[in-house]
């Protein structure tokens, strides 16, 4: 088969259109990994792959042999047409249509993450992907988060969209699933210091947005807010460095915890 070198095929047009447009991605609940290694990632998460458009001179063609065996729909294009489809300046050699995952979410969820309107795609998907690292079980987006589909978001996240499961609630959705939780708020002029807190239960942790921190409602639910201590010459940090230096403290705990239960011995 000749690689696709027409921008107007019906289905160069259709991933061109998934690209730019973020309400088509969510009704048809579809989103675009760019790249070997996001693809191969996914399909070893069980993602389901749909459609790819590749190179056949720079395709990894054992990512090709795998979409291949799962079903996927195999289209060779030429390098113009990947640029055409392609959000970054240098298109990789492979993009893949594949399903928004639909998340599985235990009962009760022990290790929670609520982004309060996160706006830069980079910063949500860096935090995505601490988070997957990190141990959270669950990923909230409350209203007024950018789009987590997004390419941005996806790159940065590095394959967390297919690790650790992620929905989108309101408030109240958020405020009825945390109440069995210790709910934690991050603000920069908090008295309590995160290294304070005891991590080792049941937890949920929101970050504020970017630029005006936390929402109202993300104070009303927060039982606790707490503060990274720093140099008083420092600006606050960046929040997906928050994010992560946060979350590993409550890792570190988490499993500090653990190896103590499990060095424990039973007297009869």
């Amino acid at each position: 088969m000749d690689p696709i070198s027409s921008t107007q095929n019906k289905r160069v047009r259709h991933v061109k259109a998934l690209v730019n447009r973020a309400r088509l991605r969510r009704s048809e609940r579809k989103l675009i990994l760019e790249g070997d290694r996001l693809i191969a990632d996914a399909l070893a998460r069980g993602g389901a792959a749909e459609l790819a458009l590749y190179s056949p001179q720079r395709a990894d063609y054992g990512v090709i042999a795998q979409l291949q065996e799962r079903g996927c729909t195999l289209l060779p294009v030429t390098e113009s047409i990947l640029r055409h489809v392609s959000d970054t300046q240098q298109p990789p050699g492979i993009l893949g249509v594949f399903h928004i995952p639909k998340p599985s979410i235990s009962q009760p969820c022990q290790r929670v993450l609520i982004l309060d309107a996160i706006s830069e795609p980079g910063n949500l998907g860096t935090i995505l992907r601490s988070a997957s690292a990190a141990g959270v079980e669950l990923a909230i987006l409350a209203p007024g988060c950018c789009d987590v589909y997004s390419g941005k978001t996806l790159r940065a996240g590095m394959g967390a969209h297919f690790r650790l499961p992620i929905v989108e609630a309101s408030w109240q959705e958020i405020a009825d699933f945390c109440r069995e939780l210790q709910v934690f708020a991050t603000r920069a002029a908090a008295d309590c210091a995160y290294t304070s807190v005891d991590w080792t239960g049941d937890w949920a942790l929101i970050l504020g947005n970017e630029a005006h921190g936390l929402s109202q409602a993300a104070r009303k639910l927060a039982a606790c807010e707490i503060a990274i201590p720093m140099a008083q010459s420092s600006e606050s940090l960046n929040v997906a460095s928050a994010a992560a230096v946060i979350l590993f403290e409550a890792q570190r705990q988490h499993l500090h915890s653990d190896s103590t239960l499990a060095g424990l011995s039973v007297v009869d």
